[in-house]
């Protein structure tokens, strides 16, 4: 799935307003991206840190895709195109926050076939 813009979780990165900022260069939208994720996860993120061109993309990933997601950081060391791939998707204490409040996500991975 390398160039998919469906993220190893099964969210859909085209429609993350992250890379939406990133690709139109679009400060405005990183400052609402930044305050909105800062009080959902309660900490500082700046407009800065709002730059991603997607999880599977080569390119520039937010600081938290890039090198603290846990459910990212776990699919690559296991050479899963998502966590689709894994046997242990709907007991996984990493993505189930993810899937438990996404249900296209999940969607996507149980279908993930439709998306490589």
């Amino acid at each position: 799935m390398k160039d998919s813009l469906i993220a190893y979780c099964g969210l859909d990165c085209k429609n993350c307003e992250a890379r939406i900022a990133t690709i139109n260069n679009d400060d405005e939208l990183r400052i609402k991206v930044s305050e909105e994720w800062s009080k959902l996860n309660n900490v500082l993120i700046t407009k800065k840190m709002i730059n991603c061109t997607g999880c599977h993309m080569d390119g520039v990933k937010t600081p938290f895709c890039e090198s603290l997601c846990p459910i990212r950081k776990c699919a690559i060391s296991r050479s899963f195109n998502s966590c689709g791939d894994c046997c242990d998707l709907n007991s996984c204490d990493k993505i189930k926050m993810i899937i438990s409040n996404n249900k296209e996500a999940l969607e996507r991975l149980l279908n993930r076939n439709d998306y490589e």
